[in-house]
């Protein structure tokens, strides 16, 4: 009997050419049925493989000795050379920091080396991409795998870690956010109706320095909005040989399938924003949000507030409504008149929904945040307005004017706070409030009404210098009011027990949640509205303090007093906008709609057990 030994194999985690795997069945294969092994996993500077093979390892433990190690490149003295380890400690943070360090020296290492040749005149191409998407992703929804060339970078950029130089796909350019935009990329190769391992075979020549290129996936369009994709990049060969390549994309992300509601550039408008969204008692999504035609900008401009229906969970929805838009109004144009920042609310009660946005008339195209003053009528401050449905959101009433209901003549600015309202337990509407008092400050707080919406009232502010706010009930009576915070950093957190009049700092308050500085959403979920039969916070918002990226759904199980990252649900982790709107569609779906990189209104369904399992 003879034993086998091989203490220096690499794998596909580095520059091997199989996987970790791979390498234990050939290894017992190559040494015959009864002869003992033992053989070492030394990738380059890198011990991403050792889990799978020690996994891989363990069903064959009455004559495999697996070890795991690394070989780590320095030098000495000017003279490269590798050390290799044997029973590392692969969790070890200091270890992994170096090996990173050790990594990024190669990567540039190769780049340069590519650059040389291609500065003596050797042409470089990169030949082929193999992705893999594993058993688990159900790619009968996907129609093609798709690579584009997104080019290089600029010089003074070397070494910067840039994502790439642009975006391959704008949410931003008008008709064009559902394909490539051939002015930044190149399409090298496509797959049709790919298969668990794809191959996308290119021979693009590269150019000196960091080159880019883009995956895209192409899905059919009857595709599940419960659809998962996650992949891996397999391997990447350059002039025939295995490369090592810089994924930008964070490991072991998975995709969800979503549906762009709005997109740059339809029904004539240049943007969509200030998304809100609630599901009625027929179970009908509604969304809401600001159409703006002619930029991006805030009121005052050309805006209306826009409505989307659907009621096939969102899959499918219909064609836009305009449940406010005044247009040419008292002799001055459209974009004098603009209305927007809506909040939409259901009264499960009746089934009656109401909208409320602010509108600006006379302010000569300035922003109204600083346009609007102290006063009453509509020549002087922005007037709050609310319209209503009786037939589950297909028409809806003219404006009605609530302003000198519930606005203080001292205030510079009233409006609501963006996203949606509530019903309380005993039948009170409720929507979150924000205004600019007389020295400039703005406030949140809520205004409620009694009698089904015919009067509106307000008390006092929630906590100063804050603005977006969402409002739940979290026990009968008892109200939470989540705000925007111009402190920056996290959520300002506010308890009220009497409709506005005293309001108590919540114990999570700048606390738990972070933000960019920007409107997020928050609803309650009770026990008896959810398959898990938990009392249940969810809360949205770009999980991040710097940015609106990361667009992230999480839940808390005791309150809103903690956020655990074990409940979190990342969506999209793109550059947008970053305003979103929480609904459930059913007592086991959360639907959200937000800005998302790819499209300026996005919807998405997500399993309640998906966030919490």
């Amino acid at each position: 009997m003879k034993t086998y030994i091989d203490l220096h194999i690499h794998s596909t985690a580095s520059d091997g050419t199989f996987s970790p795997t791979e390498i234990i069945n050939d290894a017992l294969k190559l040494a015959g049925d009864k002869n003992p092994v033992v053989i070492a996993l030394t990738d380059h500077d890198t011990v991403a493989g050792t889990e799978e093979f020690q996994k891989a390892a363990a069903k064959h433990k009455e004559r495999l000795t697996a070890i795991s190690g690394v070989e780590i490149s320095t030098d000495y003295h000017g003279v490269e050379i590798h050390v290799l380890g044997y029973n590392i400690d692969t969790k070890n943070k200091a270890l992994l920091e170096r090996l990173a360090v050790c990594r990024e020296s190669r990567d540039g290492r190769n780049a340069k080396i590519i650059e040389k040749l291609q500065e003596q005149g050797f042409k470089i191409s990169m030949d082929e991409i193999v992705l893999d998407f594993g058993k688990s992703v159900n790619l009968s929804d996907v129609q093609a795998v798709k690579l584009y060339y997104g080019g290089t970078e600029a010089l003074q950029d070397r070494g910067k870690k840039r994502f790439a130089p642009v975006d391959y796909i704008s949410s931003h350019r008008p008709g064009g956010t559902l394909a490539a935009i051939p002015s930044y990329s190149i399409k090298c190769a496509e797959v049709q109706k790919p298969s668990a391992k794809v191959v996308l075979k290119s021979h693009y020549k590269l150019f000196p320095g960091v080159n880019f290129f883009w995956i895209s996936l192409q899905m059919k369009p009857e595709a599940s909005l419960f659809t998962k994709i996650s992949s891996e990049l397999q391997s990447v060969k350059i002039d025939g040989k295995e490369a090592v390549c810089k994924e930008r994309s964070p490991k072991d992300i998975i995709h969800r399938m979503a549906v762009g509601v709005r997109h740059a550039g339809d029904d004539g408008s240049a943007s969509f924003r200030i998304p809100g969204l609630v599901t009625s008692n027929k179970g009908t999504l509604l969304g809401v949000y600001d159409v703006r035609y002619n930029s991006s900008v805030d009121l005052q401009e050309y805006v209306d507030v826009g409505l989307s229906r659907s009621t096939d969970g969102g899959k499918t929805w219909e064609k836009m409504r305009l449940p406010l838009s005044f247009g040419e109004y008292d002799g001055l144009p459209a974009a004098q008149n603009g209305v927007g920042d809506p909040s939409i609310l259901v009264d499960t009660q009746t089934n009656t929904i109401w909208v409320v946005a602010a509108w600006t008339h006379g302010m000569g195209n300035q922003r109204a945040w600083w346009s609007s003053h102290p006063g009453m009528d509509m020549y002087k401050t922005a007037q709050l307005v609310m319209a209503k449905s009786t037939d589950d959101g297909k028409t809806w009433s003219k404006p009605i004017n609530i302003t000198d209901q519930v606005k203080d003549p001292s205030w510079y600015f009233l409006l609501q706070g963006p996203g949606r309202g509530i019903t309380m337990s005993d039948g009170t509407l409720v929507f979150p409030t924000q205004f600019i008092d007389s020295t400039r400050i703005p406030n949140a707080g809520i205004m409620y009404s009694k009698d089904r919406g015919k009067t509106w009232k307000m008390h006092n502010l929630a906590r100063t210098n804050t603005t977006e706010a969402q409002v739940v009930e979290i026990e009968p009576g008892v109200l939470m009011l989540n705000m925007r915070d111009n402190r920056g950093g996290s959520r300002a957190v506010a308890i009220t027990k009497d409709l506005g009049k005293t309001w108590t700092e919540h114990p999570s308050s700048r606390k738990a949640l972070q933000e960019p500085v920007c409107m997020a959403s928050l609803i309650h979920v009770g026990v008896k509205d959810n398959v898990l039969n938990k009392d249940i916070l969810l809360f949205s918002n770009p999980n991040t303090t710097k940015g609106r990226n990361h667009i992230t759904i999480k839940a808390s199980l005791d309150g809103g007093v903690t956020w655990l990252p074990e409940h979190q649900l990342m969506l999209d982790e793109g550059e947008g906008w970053g305003y979103s709107c929480l609904t459930m569609i059913d007592r086991e779906t959360i639907g959200i709609l937000y800005e998302s990189s790819a499209a300026h209104m996005t919807f998405q369904a997500v399993k309640l057990k998906d966030l919490i399992r």
